[in-house]
């Protein structure tokens, strides 16, 4: 039986983050910026992440049979401009995991598919600026039969998920304001063993995942040649149970954490079809997750495939 269906943002300990809560506005589910119609923006990204402090439960400690654990994540990210007002999104990412001290051994692979459709139902002058309400549903799956209980080198939670957003941005000029609100649904797992202790003993292969919420806020500059903002990202798992003393996290745990970052993109003047994005945060509070310091850069590329027009920079995405 499947459970409520969440989106990846795999804030779990080592895992890495899929960056669609925390990348720059590359036209991504959880920024302001829509694509027009029949333009695609597609692009790769890379990203390394790694921690060496950890909360256990609210215990902030270190563990030195793991050393520091990194995450690089390689992954291919596109939105297609549907129309002016709806536009679909995907992500593809490849992991690999690595402890520097211990006898455990990494991961890697293909994780999950995300799926995005987002939907800018209202947008009008408020004041001396513009307001924009948005409506944002994603699925993702596992692509490959990778191992989810092996924390904190797995490379996913291998869950089915779905999620509910809503976000709001303000833009007076070129400064700007976003803030969402994210429910998130998980499915169950299953893992290779045919019993596990949570709070209690379970004689059974399947684990019941916790739902989470997810809340973004971001602001900064923005043009149609520059976005430059800062963004505060918090993920609260709607239960779960704290790792229990000098052992490994397990899926289902609560994991919660809160991060900071920075963000910028860039429209090349002489290619105005192409941007380069770059970005960085880290975690400043948890519970049951690692302290990750994360960057991250990639570009992107926008192709009309619209019959009579030619992209440009301020014409292929809109805010």
């Amino acid at each position: 039986m499947m459970k409520k269906l969440t989106i990846k943002i795999a804030l779990a300990i080592g895992l890495p983050c899929m960056l669609l809560a925390n990348t720059a506005s590359a036209q991504t589910d959880i920024d302001a910026i829509m694509m027009e119609k029949n333009a695609f923006c597609v692009g790769p990204m890379y990203s390394y992440s790694s921690w060496k402090n950890y909360w256990e439960g609210t215990l902030k400690r270190e563990n030195l049979n793991l050393g520091k654990v990194s995450t690089q994540m390689y992954g291919l990210m596109g939105n297609y401009g549907l129309t002016r007002k709806i536009n679909f999104l995907f992500s593809v990412p490849y992991v690999k995991t690595k402890a520097s001290a211990g006898t455990l051994h990494g991961m890697k692979g293909v994780q999950d598919l995300s799926l995005f459709v987002k939907w800018r139902p209202f947008q009008e002058k408020w004041g001396n600026g513009k307001i924009s309400l948005f409506a944002i549903g994603g699925v993702s799956f596992p692509l490959t039969d990778y191992v989810a209980d092996f924390l904190p080198l797995s490379i996913g939670l291998h869950s089915k998920t779905a999620s509910a957003r809503i976000m709001a941005d303000y833009q007076q000029g070129n400064l700007f304001a976003t803030g969402s609100a994210t429910y998130v649904f998980r499915d169950n797992i299953e893992i290779d063993r045919s019993s596990y202790y949570t709070t209690e003993m379970h004689y059974s292969n399947e684990v019941e995942m916790p739902d989470g919420a997810n809340f973004n806020f971001r602001a900064g500059f923005r043009n149609h040649r520059l976005i430059a903002e800062a963004v505060v990202n918090n993920w609260t798992t709607l239960g779960g149970f704290d790792i229990t003393r000098n052992n490994m996290p397990f899926p289902s745990n609560k994991m919660n954490a809160t991060m900071v970052g920075i963000n910028v993109k860039y429209v090349i003047p002489s290619i105005p079809q192409l941007s380069i994005v770059a970005g960085g945060n880290t975690t400043v509070a948890g519970r049951n997750m690692g302290q990750a310091t994360n960057v991250y850069g990639s570009f992107f590329y926008v192709f009309d495939f619209s019959p009579k027009t030619k992209v440009s920079a301020k014409s292929a995405q809109t805010n």
